[in-house]
């Protein structure tokens, strides 16, 4: 079997399952009681950066994803869709059999892979890359009978409508499928060089307020035109493209519900229809892990969880 191995350095995660076990089995219990019924999340967001800054906020959008009768026995796939690809770039895909995390491998689903990477012209991930790998031991926990899609995608347009694509390429081969994006928000400081508003709480305030809260309007407002913008042109998240694939697979999934009845012909077309935003349901900074005295850190990082119904 050609088994992808894991690549991040010891702190990203912990590799000890009952710790990866404990960790997530809180954080799957912080997010019990948020309200009355619901209906289903079929796609998600959440930030990929160690799990100690941004693990629970990741969780809890993994948590939502995996919200449903049977989940544990569940036996479909989940596509988690990472990013750090810069516009010009095609989508990557994990080219191996499975893939290792230290709560056991999980199978990747090469059918669903092929159809897609025929669709949009991938090509094999050989890199190194934390966007993907940190969500795998969530994907295996709240998910230990699923298959797994691995794939990257670009800051572009382009991204959008593979979301698109992976719809119709899992329902030509009867797949029952969630998907999982994988995007930090605003890398503030000096450590990325960018630093508009100074150093400090109003940095942090700003960020918090202005910065990143136009890009989660954005993403809520269901607009993948005004999602890239924000994103590229104000610095606000640095995996649009896998943000892009969630919004295009959820608005094509909204766009076939609705139907021809409800004047719905051009399904998760860029003018409005099939459109879908997404919820906030979780954010916070790698400054709230800041020092016990509340200094605010010279460099800094915002995180969001979302989920789409």
């Amino acid at each position: 079997m050609k088994l992808r191995k894991p690549c991040l350095p010891p702190g990203w995660y912990p590799r000890d399952p009952g710790k990866i076990s404990g960790f997530l089995r809180d954080c799957a219990a912080g997010t019990k009681g948020d309200g009355g019924p619901k209906s289903p999340v079929r796609a998600a967001a959440g930030p990929h950066a160690g799990w100690y800054y941004s693990g629970a906020i990741a969780a809890r959008a993994v948590a939502a994803l995996a919200d449903f009768p049977g989940a544990g026995d569940w036996e479909g796939t989940v596509a988690l869709i990472g990013g750090h690809l810069p516009s010009g770039m095609g989508p990557l895909f994990a080219m191996e059999e499975a893939v290792e995390t230290p709560l056991g491998n999980i199978t990747i689903d090469g059918e669903l892979r092929d159809l897609l990477r025929g669709e949009t012209g991938g090509e094999p991930d050989r890199w190194q890359d934390n966007t993907v790998e940190v969500f795998l031991p969530m994907i295996k926990y709240f998910f230990p009978r699923a298959g797994l899609l691995w794939l990257r995608l670009p800051a572009e347009i382009s991204s959008f409508e593979a979301g698109k694509i992976l719809v119709r390429a899992a329902r030509s081969l009867n797949r029952d499928l969630r998907v999982m994006g994988s995007t930090d928000l605003t890398h503030y400081g000096s450590n990325y060089g960018f630093y508009p508003q100074g150093f400090g709480p109003g940095a942090l305030d700003w960020v918090r307020t202005v910065n990143d809260r136009r890009f989660i309007d954005a993403v809520e407002s269901g607009d993948p035109v005004l999602v890239l913008k924000r994103a590229e042109g104000e610095r606000s998240a640095c995996s649009a493209g896998a943000v892009l694939g969630v919004m295009g697979y959820a608005g094509e999934l909204r766009a076939a519900a609705a139907g021809p009845a409800a004047g719905v012909d051009n399904m998760g077309s860029l003018d409005g229809a099939g459109r879908a935003g997404g919820e906030c349901i979780a954010y916070g900074t790698s400054a709230d892990m800041g020092p016990e005295n509340g200094e605010i850190p010279g460099s800094f990082v915002g995180y969001g969880a979302f989920v789409w119904r």
